[in-house]
């Protein structure tokens, strides 16, 4: 990734698997140690950030590209693609903010190579991507796995177990 500007770290799972809620459980630990911690969500959906009859997406809408919202809290830019195309990570990385940053989480994305973590339910009964993944560095699961590649395999539902992974491997904290 010619654009990140620090450690970036994946997590790739079907639908349904829980990346979200893993993320939001794990971000937390994370800050504790103090880990600033920014995050790159692949959407498959036509999302919209701003709401039909507010100012920006009035202006949105009449062709202003970028809009930039800002209050006293957050700021978020919302920019319009000439042509829909499935956006690369690394030209995202670009326009990320990197400057205040220990690590750059991303949900999606899961062709590209970058680190990532799989996450694995048995009972969603899915294959394994590690396999055909060089860039899938762990496995968690929810279930004991054989590893047909010699990766670390982490309790999914251990998150101080995978936060101590992240920290250690990933950040090289000691």
């Amino acid at each position: 990734m010619n654009n990140a500007l620090c450690p970036i770290l994946g997590f790739s799972a079907p639908s349904g698997t829980g990346k979200t809620t893993l993320l939001s459980q794990l971000i937390p630990l994370l800050k504790k140690n103090n880990v600033r911690v920014g995050l790159i969500k692949h959407s498959h959906h036509n999302f919209q950030i701003d709401k039909p009859g507010k100012d920006s997406f009035r202006l949105r809408e009449a062709g202003a590209t970028p809009v930039m919202l800002v209050s006293s809290h957050r700021r978020a830019i919302i920019t319009e693609f000439a042509e829909p195309t499935e956006p690369n990570l690394n030209e995202q990385l670009a326009y990320f903010d990197q400057t205040e940053l220990d690590l750059i989480l991303v949900e999606g994305f899961k062709a590209e190579s970058f680190p990532k973590i799989e996450l694995h339910r048995s009972s969603l009964s899915q294959a394994l991507r590690y396999p055909d993944d060089d860039a899938i560095i762990a496995v968690a699961s929810d279930e004991p796995l054989a590893l047909s590649r010699n990766i670390p395999l982490l309790d999914l539902n251990n998150i101080s177990q995978i936060t101590d992974f992240i920290l250690h491997t990933i950040l090289k904290h000691d």
